[in-house]
């Protein structure tokens, strides 16, 4: 490894042997018959992540991104291939790893730090520290066998910090905790950010990643798909989604099972105006009726190519009568005076009815471009104005 790299990931591949049989009788039934299957999770993975990056590990459920993090932290042997890492390592990579469920919470901390690497001295040092940051100092000498799912991130994450890691690598344990603390944990990963500590993760959140990371791999089926820029990896990640979809579709129409949802989107567009002063985009929708039923509407989000929200609206409660024949319609809805930074922005739609029931969605359906401006930068634009008295 260079002086500026921290992990190298050379051509590893991970197998498992996964058993059909599901008993010990179907076993001495099957005997002399194949009954194992093999499933590769990881196929030929090379990365090298320098110091200080963060980087996030994205993919579909059983891409094999939880199995890299894995790998990486020396949990999981590859079966071929090598990883090589430096450094002080902290891993919170499965909810309550590490934890003894019959020693308490302050056991538990001194347990951790030690598998980290820490001495009994240097765990006394951080250890106020530690359980002020948890917030469960109530709880802090009752046993973690008693603890909730929230209260074992807490703990977890306040020792993974805590211990001076040169390396963190997370596992989507974050979104487990409620909404002040994992406030209180990206402003944390901030912090190791700005100080130059490497970062790993693994999200199923497009903002958090979009947000965090600075270099994204997209994983599929074992394979690096995407290695670089977080927006283009989002976006190639949203488009394996609907690819899927429609494969999942196209499968049922080939097995003669065919699903028609009373009300189908069948396009999308997006226009922004080209005077900037204005700002409005104009969405139009088609939307097929198969199935007319009491009441339906349409839900309309935009985000940033990087996952975050900008804002969402239904047609529930607008002075508007949606058409409710059978039959193909078009839709228009005009966002007015939108004046929004610039960037790419993503269109998603979704059609369902006042009760929360979905009858068709699509993310995203339709994208936008705003040119960039002479003046300042962010999700919203401006025109500012200086004086001098």
């Amino acid at each position: 490894m260079t002086d500026n790299t921290i992990i190298r990931v050379d051509q590893v591949s991970k197998r498992f042997i996964i058993h059909k049989d599901k008993s010990l009788k179907e076993r001495i039934v099957n005997i002399g018959r194949r009954g194992t299957e093999d499933f590769w999770a990881l196929r030929d993975v090379s990365l090298d992540i320098p110091l200080g990056s963060t980087v996030g590990l994205v993919g579909h459920n059983g891409s094999g991104k939880s199995t890299l993090l894995k790998t990486i932290g020396g949990i999981i042997e590859p079966t071929s291939g090598t990883v090589s890492r430096r450094g002080r390592m902290a891993a919170l990579l499965e909810l309550g790893a590490g934890f003894h469920q019959d020693l308490t919470g302050r056991e538990n901390v001194y347990l951790n730090a030690a598998i980290l690497g820490l001495t009994r001295r240097e765990t006394d040092r951080y250890f106020d520290a530690i359980v002020d940051f948890s917030g469960i100092e109530e709880f802090i000498d009752t046993q973690v066998k008693f603890y909730s799912s929230g209260m074992y991130v807490r703990l977890a994450f306040a020792v993974a910090v805590h211990v001076d890691p040169d390396l963190l690598l997370v596992d989507e344990v974050l979104a487990v905790g409620d909404e002040p603390f994992q406030r209180k944990c990206m402003e944390k990963i901030a912090e190791f950010q700005a100080e130059g500590r490497t970062i790993v993760l693994v999200s199923h959140s497009a903002a958090q990643v979009g947000s965090l990371c600075d270099r994204v791999v997209v994983l599929h089926a074992g394979n690096v798909m995407h290695d670089g820029d977080p927006a283009e990896g989002l976006r190639q990640l949203r488009a394996g989604y609907e690819a899927d979809r429609r494969e999942a579709e196209h499968s049922k129409q080939q097995s003669g099972i065919v699903t028609t949802e009373p009300y189908h989107l069948h396009s999308a567009d997006a226009y922004y105006a080209e005077d900037l002063e204005s700002g409005d985009i104009t969405l139009r929708l088609q939307v097929d009726i198969n199935d007319p039923r009491e009441e339906w509407g349409v839900g309309v989000a935009l985000e940033t190519g990087l996952g975050t929200s900008v804002y969402n609206m239904t047609t529930f409660g607008m002075p508007v009568q949606l058409p409710n024949t059978v039959g193909r319609h078009e839709v228009t809805i005009v966002l007015p005076n939108a004046r929004l930074g610039a960037g790419q922005y993503l269109v998603n739609v979704g059609i369902g009815d006042a009760y929360g029931r979905t009858y068709h969605r699509v993310a995203p359906a339709a994208t936008f471009e705003i040119p960039h401006d002479d003046i300042g930068q962010g999700l919203v634009r401006f025109r500012p104005s200086v004086t001098l008295t």
